[in-house]
């Protein structure tokens, strides 16, 4: 069983950054692709970013391409989200979560671990 506590969240404005982490305990941590979803109110959960369990590939929805870095410390138990040149419509709930498989765009369906999420808001 591995638990996942997001942190990093809060406000910024439009243009800014933040950087959201991602704690692992309980599991082999390097053992699990990793992956980044997010939540809009009155949306559904989509994909954001993924990480394979060797840093080796990873992957981002078109919408962040180019503003968010994927990264992870398996010495740390640790993956992070880079956040850069934030817009408006970033703002949601972002969840980490943890699969025994990896793909460029994981989906939700195949992860087996979650988060409870962090919240971020973005202002124009």
């Amino acid at each position: 069983q591995v638990q996942l506590v997001e942190s990093g969240g809060g406000l910024v404005q439009a243009g800014g950054s933040l950087r959201l982490s991602c704690a692992a305990s309980g599991g082999t941590f390097s053992r699990y692709a990793m992956g980044w979803f997010r939540q809009a109110p009155g949306k559904e959960r989509e994909f954001v970013s993924a990480i394979r369990r060797d840093s080796g590939r990873t992957g981002y929805a078109d919408s962040v391409k180019g503003r968010f870095t994927i990264s992870r410390d398996n010495a740390k138990n640790m993956v992070y989200l880079q956040m850069n040149s934030l817009k408006p419509e970033d703002t949601a709930v972002y969840y980490c979560a943890a699969s025994a498989y990896y793909s460029d765009y994981i989906t939700a369906g195949v992860m087996n671990y979650w988060g409870k999420g962090t919240l971020v808001t973005v202002s124009s």
